[in-house]
């Protein structure tokens, strides 16, 4: 597969609301183009509605290369509209978490990443799908919608990763346990009847919140989605199962229950806002299926995190 200065055409769509994005702005550009990627065309963009457009406008100009630059939120709606075409993406990490880069081993460092993006190896990845919109680390319901809802622009910018910590912290005190029902459509598994619970989630990559990891044995481009629900517990419990989340070994703790499936439905009571890589997006019943090798995107040439199928 070519590298990224061999595409006839790059487009570079810049998050500016993005922790970093207003000061990468004129460096990024400025760094492709010294190491001879095309980029023909730059989008600064303040907000989702305009970034969908901006993105819908790039791939009707023919351009071979898309670098997107913000978070997993910016990335995931870019992933979303390359999804099933041959436009290769190129990724800047520009936001807090910065998960679907710390999954594909791409350096948070601007150099750094932007030489990822002109000297990298393209690969496929797979694309999850929760009721039809798209996301490429987690999809949960439960406490990360209030973790979510809790963590304020402000907040992100001011003290970066930390921010996830303080709005659990915010989230678990106003959490309400509910129930959940898990079911399988192609046979896979019995379906599942849960109470009590703390959070259920959908995992198609290998990182989320950032940093945490979905299971020890999870992939991006391994064409299953692990499917995990925490049940509720006394705080000393939480904390435990808190501690092994970095490894993913959390999985194995008696309060949790894990398993992989290419197809899984999730019916709560009461019905649950659910999100999608940090951006609450739909609501449940949800229907999650994986889109397979989806998405063209360049890594670094050492990364080991997926192979590019064709």
């Amino acid at each position: 597969m070519k590298l990224a200065r061999e595409a006839r055409s790059a487009a570079v769509v810049l998050n500016a609301q993005a922790r970093r994005g207003a000061a990468a702005q004129n460096l990024v550009v400025d760094k492709m183009r010294r190491a001879g990627v095309p980029v023909s065309s730059v989008h600064h963009v303040l907000s989702g509605a305009e970034l969908a457009a901006t993105l819908d406008g790039v791939m009707a100009d023919g351009h071979d290369l898309v670098i997107v630059g913000g978070g997993d939120g910016t990335v995931t709606c870019a992933a979303g509209r390359l999804a099933g075409t041959d436009v290769m993406l190129g990724v800047l990490p520009l936001g807090t978490a910065n998960d679907l880069a710390r999954t594909l081993e791409i350096p948070t460092d601007m150099d750094k990443a932007c030489a990822a993006v002109a000297d990298g190896k393209v690969v496929d990845i797979d694309l999850g799908r929760a009721n039809s919109l798209p996301f490429l680390n987690v999809a949960s319901a439960g406490l990360s919608v209030g973790v979510t809802e809790a963590l304020s622009p402000l907040l992100k910018r001011h003290i970066g990763p930390m921010a996830y910590g303080i709005a659990t912290l915010r989230a678990y005190a106003r959490h309400s346990p509910f129930r959940a029902r898990l079911e399988f459509p192609d046979g896979d598994h019995g379906m599942m009847q849960l109470e009590d619970l703390l959070q259920v989630a959908v995992g198609n990559g290998r990182h989320y919140g950032g940093g945490n990891t979905v299971s020890p044995t999870a992939g991006i481009d391994d064409h299953t989605l692990d499917v995990y629900a925490i049940l509720a517990a006394p705080l000393r419990e939480h904390i435990k199962i808190a501690r092994l989340l970095k490894d993913g070994s959390f999985v194995e703790h008696d309060r949790v229950y894990h398993l992989t499936s290419r197809r899984v439905r999730l019916i709560t009571e009461p019905q649950l806002s659910v999100n999608l890589d940090g951006e609450i997006a739909t609501i449940t019943p949800t229907d999650f299926t994986i889109q397979r090798n989806a998405v063209h995107v360049v890594v670094p040439q050492s990364s080991n995190s997926a192979l590019f199928d064709g």
